[in-house]
């Protein structure tokens, strides 16, 4: 079993930053990849950015690339979502996902809100 507990979304304007994180505990952090995920009202999920195990792999969403950063901290049991130039269609429900299996994701968080102001 993974629990996982996000943070960091809030209210920025067009052109800020946030930077959301996510704690898990449970299973060894290191065993399986992590991802972030968002979900806009009346839209369906959609990846963001993920990152494996070992952290030497990330992947983008074709929207976010340049702008987002996706890490982990294997001290703190934590994977960060830096998110610069922001702009309004960023506005979302922000997911953290862990242990991939194909395009499926085993274990959710409740999800934090982030909101961009034209």
């Amino acid at each position: 079993q993974v629990q996982l507990v996000e943070s960091g979304g809030g209210l920025v304007q067009a052109g800020g930053s946030l930077r959301l994180s996510c704690a898990a505990s449970g299973r060894t952090f290191s065993s399986y990849a992590m991802g972030w995920f968002r979900q806009a009202p009346g839209k369906e999920r959609e990846f963001v950015a993920s990152i494996t195990w070992g952290g030497g792999i990330t992947y983008y969403a074709d929207s976010v690339k340049g702008r987002f950063t996706i890490s982990r901290d294997y001290a703190k049991n934590t994977v960060a979502l830096q998110m610069n130039s922001l702009k309004p269609e960023d506005t979302a429900v922000y997911l953290c996902a862990a242990e991939a299996s194909g395009s499926s994701w085993r274990y959710w968080g409740q999800g934090t809100q982030v909101t961009v102001s034209s």
